[in-house]
């Protein structure tokens, strides 16, 4: 036993005890401390601190701490360590953290087991940070000290201290390079203490295990690698790693099965299109470099294949050995047989992807994925100029007399035992409901509509059902359909391609053209010929000898090429069994399997290049929307205008025309109510009573005055008012025929009876009524005529009240009366009654302004709100067309990756295959 060992056991006191001695250690550390006294010069310092182990192991804690408390020689440091131990022991902590903290010394080992001690100290007083710092410190002192960085890890797993126990792992792990604390550190990795940590951080400890252990270097890896998958910092991880990773000399040979798959999992999940390119490019070379160079063999063909197809999309980022590598992995790679359901999945992530963007992939592309999917049949596609009876040939097979005239749509023809038709267009599926129904959608009236249609044709069809066939029929070929003809659409989705030609004038220089583009495209495509119409040659031996000329010219453009010979009016069932014939001799032993795949391959880029297309259009509608709105506005705020100059118009010609009626009525009564009051002349006589002819000629001239204005003037006016109301109509009828005019013209433009421009004609009730209200009668209230107080009244009342006693005045008074009475202007008294009477129907003449807008109030809110919609609408537009332009890459970048999947997909399924 070390020296140190002694001191940390506290077994120094046995240097004074023989072994053999029984004498107990007290009795002989005492012995000899009093021969010490004895000397001239003692040394009593160790025989003291000796004792002080002895009392501490006897647990006399206070007479060890006395014997320690004096030493002043070298093992005065080891005597504060052991007093400190002691006040531990008496639970005096304070006193004891004291004394460690109060140690000073060069040597470590004192310093480590001080350490402990106020590890255990810290722990006991709930100071999880001094603990913390101290025990780091301790292990830093010296990490190889016997269970100093056990004692830590335990203590920083118990307290749930996963920072400082995965720093510590990784430490141990570079320093020492052993396998146990690499196993710890995936532990802790497995557990997710190591999330906070950025992935640079296991770098060097990375590169150390991977010289120590491949196998465990291959597992921490992968731990990681999981463990950052779906932080923010994923990215990272994969740089770094990759980075650190293409300097390690692995190789396939090592058999890095999980850290394949894993890098095999990332890099679909890197391209799956949620992520922009600009953010993954950086990284996809040299993590398929990487992934290629230690790729088991189980996926070797699909990292191969990733590395070619990612070059071929963005080239030159992957290195020409790369490369190589790659293309000598497929080439000696065996058949990939899951290419069609890879493919498959492909093509429903791109329909998902399209229909969370709201875009639809054409209906047609769909449906031919269908059909490949659930349908193992062979499609015959028969094509041909128009006019070459190819009609009459689909009905013969089909068996029933279903085309009956030219089509324009493409008619798949399959047996099926569940009767069904459809109409299908990229925006839309229809059923079709009889064959009256199908004839009309098949038939040439539809050649003008939008889109290209398919008819899906299902039904009982034994010759196609015994072949295993479906006829697709497509529209002949013209010179004005030459260029874009929809057979050109149809033939990747086609097995065989059966071409008819007119026995009259076969294999023309046209159609030689058209099947020249159809090779040049499709050079894979089977292409046999139909010669039809035959019957048309006289005899069989000129018959045959044009069926074997045309067929000598055929076969030096199409040697694997066969040829039938059939006419409609030939026997059909011979006609059919010969094309049996036909079809079993030359249909082809093709991989259907094979087959299907690349077709599949094909419609799923397709699809692709059809969402490309799509963005562009998208682009364009939101602009075409945005400037035809725009002009909309434009039109519609001049429609607004032009009803405002309309209302403006027949508000100001209504008015006037009721202020004439008005005026008229006025002027009328301020003529006839004078002449009134003065033919009322002729009821004095020289027998009158002159003291009271005022008040009787008052009382009668007001009579007149009300007879008057109800039994002349008011029926006069009630019939002015409704000639007016009548000529108000008529000018409300012509406004309301110039804005149904309007609005046609707008329904024209908006391609649908979005906006109706009815004005209120219940304006014209509410006149009728209140005319009949006001002309019902004159609520007349008597109006002072003769009790004036004017000079001439005052007179003659008087003069009648004095003069009318006698009765040879009468003739005088007569004649004053009279005179007055005729020659009295009664021009004011005409003026009041007039104010009276028409008092009533100016108030209405106020609301006449108000009554016409309410009668155009409702053209005015449709356009004006067609106005705000229209807005609406170029606000939306705008910020779509924004959200394009700012961020392409946000619709673009998605299907290009697609396209990178789509041809690794094509690689894989090649493999094998030369």
């Amino acid at each position: 036993m070390t020296f140190e060992e002694q001191l940390i056991k506290k077994s120094y006191f046995e240097t004074y005890v023989d072994s053999g001695n029984r004498t107990h250690p007290v009795q002989v550390l005492g012995e000899l401390y009093l021969a010490e006294q004895k000397n001239d010069m003692p040394d009593l310092s160790y025989i003291r601190f000796a004792q002080g182990e002895v009392y501490f192991h006897h647990k006399d804690y206070e007479a060890a701490i006395f014997k320690w408390e004096n030493i002043t020689n070298g093992l005065e440091a080891w005597a504060k360590k052991n007093m400190g131990d002691a006040f531990l022991e008496l639970g005096l902590l304070t006193s004891a953290e004291d004394l460690y903290l109060s140690i000073e010394t060069e040597s470590s080992v004192l310093k480590i087991e001080s350490g402990l001690q106020l590890l255990s100290l810290y722990i006991e007083q709930g100071k999880l940070e001094k603990a913390v710092a101290v025990i780091k410190k301790t292990v830093a002192l010296d990490p190889d000290y016997p269970g100093v960085t056990e004692i830590a890890r335990s203590f920083f797993e118990e307290q749930n201290d996963w920072e400082n126990a995965v720093e510590l792992a990784v430490n141990e792990g570079i320093r020492t390079g052993s396998p146990k604390w690499f196993d710890v550190l995936n532990q802790y990795v497995e557990q997710g203490y190591t999330a906070k940590f950025s992935p640079g951080y296991f770098n060097e400890a990375l590169s150390v295990l991977f010289q120590v252990d491949r196998s465990r270097f291959e597992q921490l890896a992968v731990t990681l690698w999981q463990s950052f998958r779906n932080q923010s910092t994923y990215m990272t991880w994969l740089r770094d790693f990759n980075q650190l990773f293409s300097g390690m000399d692995g190789n396939r040979i090592d058999g890095w099965t999980e850290l394949s798959a894993v890098y095999q999992e990332s890099y679909f999940d890197l391209i799956n299109g949620d992520r922009l390119i600009k953010e993954i490019s950086p990284l996809i070379p040299e993590l398929l470099t990487n992934w290629l160079k230690i790729t088991s063999p189980v996926n070797s063909l699909v990292a191969a294949s990733s590395i070619i197809a990612w070059n071929e999309v963005f080239p030159g980022t992957i290195t020409s050995s790369a490369i190589h590598d790659a293309e000598t992995l497929v080439l000696n790679s065996q058949e990939y047989q899951d290419g069609y359901r890879d493919s498959l999945e492909l093509f429903q992530t791109i329909i998902k992807w399209a229909e969370d963007h709201e875009i639809q992939v054409g209906n047609k592309i769909k449906w031919m994925v269908q059909e490949l999917h659930e349908s193992n049949v062979h499609n015959m596609l028969v094509a041909g100029v128009s006019g070459n009876g190819k009609s009459s040939f689909v009905n013969t097979v089909v068996g029933e007399e279903l085309l009956t005239a030219p089509t324009a749509a493409v008619i798949r023809f399959m047996n099926h035992e569940n009767p069904e038709a459809h109409e299908i267009t990229d925006t839309e599926v229809r059923q079709i409901t009889d064959i009256e129904d199908f004839q009309e959608s098949a038939g040439v009236s539809r050649k003008n509509h939008k889109h290209e249609t398919i008819i899906d044709f299902k039904a009982d069809f034994p010759f196609l059902r015994e072949h295993e066939l479906a006829l697709i029929d497509t529209p002949g070929v013209n010179r004005n359909n030459y260029e874009k003809h929809p057979l050109y659409n149809y033939l990747r989705f086609a097995d065989s391609l059966l071409f008819v030609l007119n026995a009259n004038d076969p294999f023309t220089e046209k159609e030689r053209e058209i099947l020249a583009k159809i090779s040049e495209y499709f050079p894979d495509l089977p292409i046999h010929f139909l010669l039809n119409k035959i019957d048309v040659i006289y005899s069989r031996q000129e018959a045959t000898e044009v069926f074997d000329q045309t067929w000598a010219e055929i076969s030096q453009f199409y040697p694997d090429a066969k040829m039938f010979a059939f006419s409609s009016n030939y026997d059909t069932g011979q006609q059919l069994k010969d094309f049996s014939n036909f079809i079993k001799a030359n249909r082809s032993p093709l991989n259907i399997e094979q087959e299907r795949t690349a077709k599949l391959q094909f419609f799923v880029r397709r699809a692709i290049t059809y969402l490309l297309d799509k963005r562009v259009e998208i682009e364009n509608n939101h602009m075409e929307s945005i400037n035809w709105n725009e002009e909309m506005v434009s039109k519609l705020n001049g429609a607004i205008n032009q009803l405002g100059d309309i209302e403006d118009e027949k508000s100001r010609s209504i008015q006037k025309s009721f202020r004439k009626i008005k005026d008229e009525t006025r002027a009328e009564i301020i003529e006839k109510v004078p002449e009134l009051l003065r033919s009322c002349s002729e009821l004095v006589t020289e027998d009158s009573d002159f003291g009271k002819i005022h008040s009787e000629m008052d009382e009668e001239m007001n009579n007149r005055i009300e007879e008057y204005l109800n039994k002349t003037l008011l029926p006069k006016f009630h019939a002015d008012l409704h000639e007016w109301i009548q000529f108000s109509k008529e000018e409300f009828d012509q406004s309301q025929n110039y804005l149904n005019e309007m609005a046609d013209s707008f329904n024209s433009l908006y391609g649908e009876e979005r906006i109706s421009l009815d004005c209120d004609f219940k304006v014209l009730d509410d006149w009728r009524r209140d005319a009949d209200r006001m002309t019902n009668g004159v609520h007349y209230e008597k109006v002072n005529i003769m009790n004036r107080s004017t000079p001439q009244q005052f007179f003659l009342k008087s003069a009648g009240k004095l003069l009318g006693v006698l009765p040879q005045n009468n003739t005088m008074l007569y004649n004053r009366y009279k005179t007055y009475l005729e020659s009295e202007d009664y021009y004011e008294i005409g003026v009041a009654i007039a104010k009276k009477f028409l008092q009533q129907f100016e108030i209405f003449e106020k609301s006449i302004e108000r009554d016409v807008n309410l009668f155009f109030k409702q053209p005015f809110n449709v356009l004006e709100e067609s106005v705000e919609d229209a807005k609406t609408e170029i606000e939306h537009g705008k910020n779509e067309l924004e959200k394009l332009r700012i961020n392409p890459e946000l619709y673009r970048d998605p299907l290009t990756l697609y396209e990178v999947k789509l041809r690794q997909y094509e690689w894989m399924t090649a493999a094998g295959q030369g």
